[in-house]
Parts: C-alpha cells; sequence; structure tokens
C-alpha cells in the first residue's frame, strides 16, 4: 500500500511568471557573470530538468558559520544548514584539525575480516555510551542516512530468517514520511515522487497513517483521540496482512523533510504498544532529529522511544564528512553473531563504512556537543526561535506553523484550512522561498506549499532575530503577491 498523494514537481518556466521566478528559489537572485554554469555537467539531484539546462545555478563558494557565499561573494544566513546537517556552522577549526589529522596518519583503510581501525571503534563506543533511551549493543557505520536505513531492511531480514520466522518480511512505514533515496530507503518513504518513475516501492512495503494531526484529525477529535486512530488503524493493517508476515515499522521521531510533522499527544505510545503485541520491531529514523535538533540529545528521548534499531547520519560529522550509523540492540547483535558464526561470515558492509577520517570527525564532533552542553544550549535558544516564527501564524495565506527545537515547518493555504490549496501554478511556496532569498536567507525548498527551517546549532541570539525579521519581510510580499493572483483569477 503506497501513498497516494500527488507527485511533488516544479512548473515549467512560463507556466506563470510569479510561479517560475518563485520556484526558482535562489537562481536568478543576481545577475549572472559572462562565464556561468548554465547547462552543467551534473545530474542535479532533486531537480527538474529545464532548471539545470535553462537557469543560471547557485554557485555556494564558502561557508562560514551560519552564513554561505555564492560565487557572486553574496552572503546568505541559512537555515536549513545544509540539509539539516551542519549542525556546528560552516568553518568549525577542530572538525578541520580532526580531519588534517587522521589525513596524516591513516587516510584510509576498511573495516571488513575483522581489520579495524582506531576511530571506528571509538566512535562506536561513543555512541552507544550516548543514546540512552534503551541499552544498545553494537553499532554499523554507513556513508549516509540512506544507506542507515537500507542496511535496516538488511538487518530486520537477517535477523528474523536467523530466528526461523523466513515469513516476516514486511515494513510498515508512515504516509509522507522520508527515509532516504536508495531503493529500499525510497520504498519506505512515503512519498509519492521518489517512486513515481522508478517502479518504487519495491514488495513487501506498507505505509501507514501519516500522524499529521493538523491536516488529518477529523472534527472534534483531539489529538490523544487521534492517536487512538492511527494506532488502531495500524494493527488493523496488521492484522490484514498477518502479523507473522510483518517485521518492522519505522518512523522517525519527527518527521522532518516532509513538513515537519510533530506526533501527537501519546501517539508512540500508543504505536510502539501494537508493535509489542504483534513481535514488530521498531526502527527509529534519527537522521534529522538526532544530536540536539529537538532539545534533547536523540528524538527519542524527547518522546520516550524504546527503538531496536537506530539510523543516524548528518549531525553526526556536523555534515564535514559524509558518515551514517546503524545502532543495533543487545538481542538483535546477538542473534546476528549467532547466525554468522553458524554460516561463517556476516555478509554485508561497504567500502567506505567506518572510514577513518570520517569516524574522527565524528568523534570531535561529539566531543564538542559535549564540551558546548549542546542540548542546553537549543534548549534555551528555541524558545525565541519558535514563538517568533509563530508569531506569523495569523498571516492570512499560512495555513499552520508548527515545531519544537530548532526545527520549524510552514504550510501556506488559504483560510487556515489543510484543504483549501492555493491554486499549484501559483508557487506560494516558491514564491516566499524567492523573497526569502532576495533578502540573503535560504530557507528550504517547497514540498509543495510547504517549507522548513532548521538552522545550525551554534545560531547566535542576533541571528535568530535576523531570521524573524526576513521571514516577516518574505511573508509580507508573499502575501501582496498572492493578492494580484487572486484578483487575476478573480478578473478571469
Amino acid at each position: 500500500m503506497g501513498s497516494t498523494e500527488a507527485p511533488v514537481s516544479t512548473p515549467n518556466p512560463g507556466v506563470q511568471t510569479v510561479a517560475a521566478n518563485g520556484s526558482s528559489c535562489l537562481a536568478g537572485t543576481k545577475s549572472v557573470e559572462a562565464k556561468g554554469f548554465k547547462g552543467h555537467d551534473m545530474l542535479a539531484p532533486f531537480t527538474p530538468g529545464w532548471k539545470s539546462t535553462s537557469l543560471e545555478p547557485v554557485v555556494i563558494e564558502k561557508s562560514e558559520g551560519c552564513y554561505v557565499y555564492d560565487n557572486h561573494g553574496t552572503k546568505y544566513l541559512d537555515t536549513i544548514a545544509g540539509l539539516w546537517c551542519t549542525s556546528l556552522g560552516g568553518n568549525e577549526p577542530r572538525l578541520i584539525e580532526a580531519a588534517t589529522a587522521q589525513l596524516n596518519k591513516l587516510p584510509f583503510y576498511h573495516n571488513f575480516c575483522n581489520r579495524v581501525t582506531i576511530p571506528s571503534l571509538d566512535l562506536a563506543k561513543e555512541l552507544l555510551d550516548m543514546f540512552t533511551a534503551k541499552k544498545m549493543g553494537k553499532v554499523f557505520f554507513t556513508n549516509s542516512g540512506s544507506e542507515a536505513n537500507d542496511t535496516q531492511v538488511k538487518l530486520v531480514r537477517y535477523y528474523f530468517n536467523a530466528l526461523g520466522k523466513p515469513n516476516k518480511k514486511k515494513f510498515i512505514a508512515q504516509t509522507k514520511s522520508f527515509h532516504g533515496t536508495t531503493v529500499a530507503s525510497a520504498s519506505l518513504s512515503g512519498l509519492m515522487h521518489l517512486h513515481y518513475k522508478f517502479d518504487l516501492p519495491i514488495p513487501n512495503v506498507l505505509h501507514s497513517d501519516c500522524p499529521h494531526y493538523w491536516r488529518y484529525h477529523l472534527p472534534g477529535e483531539s489529538e490523544e483521540e487521534f492517536s487512538s486512530r492511527l494506532a488502531d488503524n495500524l494493527e488493523k493493517l496488521i492484522l490484514k496482512e498477518e502479523p507473522d508476515t510483518v517485521a518492522a515499522f519505522i518512523a522517525e521521531p519527527v518527521m522532518g523533510a516532509s513538513g515537519v510533522f510533530l506526533p501527537p499527544e501519546t501517539y508512540f505510545e500508543k504505536i510502539q504498544a501494537v508493535l509489542k503485541k504483534y513481535d514488530i520491531l521498531f526502527i527509529a529514523d534519527e537522521v534529522v532529529t538526532a544530536f540536539a535538533r529537538l532539545g534533547t540529545m536523540f528524538g527519542c528521548d524527547k518522546y520516550n522511544i524504546q527503538p531496536d534499531l537506530v539510523s543516524l547520519a548528518k549531525a553526526l560529522s556536523s555534515a564535514y564528512i559524509p558518515i551514517g550509523a546503524v545502532i543495533v540492540s543487545q538481542e538483535i547483535s546477538e542473534v546476528i553473531n549467532r547466525q554468522s558464526t553458524q554460516i561463517g561470515t556476516f555478509a554485508h558492509g561497504c567500502t567506505f563504512s567506518g572510514h577513518p577520517v570520517a569516524c574522527a570527525v565524528a568523534l570531535e564532533t561529539l566531543k564538542i556537543y559535549k564540551e558546548r552542553n549542546i542540548v542546553e544550549r537549543v534548549q534555551a535558544i528555541s524558545k525565541r526561535f519558535q514563538d517568533g516564527i509563530k508569531a506569523f501564524s495569523d498571516s492570512p495565506i499560512i495555513g499552520e506553523i508548527r515545531g519544537t527545537g530548532l526545527i520549524i515547518g510552514v504550510d501556506f493555504t488559504k483560510n487556515k484550512s489543510p484543504n483549501d490549496v492555493f491554486p499549484y501554478k501559483w508557487g506560494v511556496g516558491g514564491i516566499f522561498v524567492s523573497e526569502c532569498a532576495k533578502r540573503g536567507m535560504i530557507v528550504h525548498e517547497p514540498i509543495g506549499d510547504c517549507t522548513t527551517l532548521s538552522p545550525a546549532l551554534i545560531i547566535s541570539e542576533e541571528e535568530i532575530e535576523q531570521i524573524i525579521q526576513i521571514f516577516g519581510e518574505a511573508l509580507k510580499s508573499t502575501e501582496k503577491q498572492v493578492e494580484q493572483l487572486q484578483s487575476q483569477n478573480t478578473a478571469t
């Protein structure tokens, strides 16, 4: 059962002038150099072909704290921390020094066949010590969050096969969830545009309700009642598929890339009870939420989640070097060890799993989090961030603003209704993103008419005030353009 939402795409240039300009985000906000990069040689991720061939790309050349600079020297306050990941900003010298020192000592060695490196061993121990929501057993390293969630599928299959339960093959994820872009992780993702034309999802992947209360609750239904209904629906889905065939449920503590959907009250408490009842594993996808983003070290801490497996990436190294990880429970680790001993090997791994340079940078990143009390810092500074942005909730073009810690999602709709959306060709979310860029601020490219903000964890009080100010100015300009579009629509 897959997502039923429409594929997300960007309007072609010329469909509607305002929409095309808005959806181009930063592109076109500066004059193009005589020697530009339009029609470049990259097959650009999450970019329609017309953009990479017809528009000059934004070439980011330098980063400094919470700011990035393009090749024209224009400075942007980056409110999405790269892609939810440069938690310590763009030029933390200790991370650069950690990478340089490791490159000089041991630039690479693999972790196959019990030949390991000190940085990978140290990082595995540090992660097991840091993750306290549940006592865990082992760590497996990957190169990204997508690879981590891809690995989860293999580990779960391996585990249940080893237990003599080969029918447990099905995975349940949430509609609108994002878990990555590999074949397996994109299949787990509940976003149709990740499936469309890729022949996904693969078999044995199911999708349950999206826990976005504002958009999907019934009239008069409280958050707790909404959670109860979703847990009941999950149980019905499990029973329909037969519990002996369902292996695992995967969820982000807060659904990030799809729009920052916070779990309604008692949601995870009720979901975990259903999973435990039917011997179904819980995979916590903490790729976005781990390492203080929500004001706790892990999202599992905030929502009392006790997972069997955890996926990590992004802020694990503050994105300075690609690295991901899977934390595996003691029970699953023991089963994998017994099975691999019996059959001769645990035949899974990547050349760069536990790369010593990446692990050295990650270790220094975690050390900085501790030394600078990053959790307490986020707790202290996030109130102004949340209050300042949510103060714009009365805007006639905003349906909902939601968030926690240093993460916020904004839905643009008419009449405060999730069902009264603006015409797609207007590209209201894209207009807002473009207006922010004109004022020197990067916010996330919209999914439909929803955008998100997730600044670096080192952001200052002054920079938060700058975000709030630019947000307000961009919103006012967007409101005026929407008024114009509405007038034109009425006239025709």
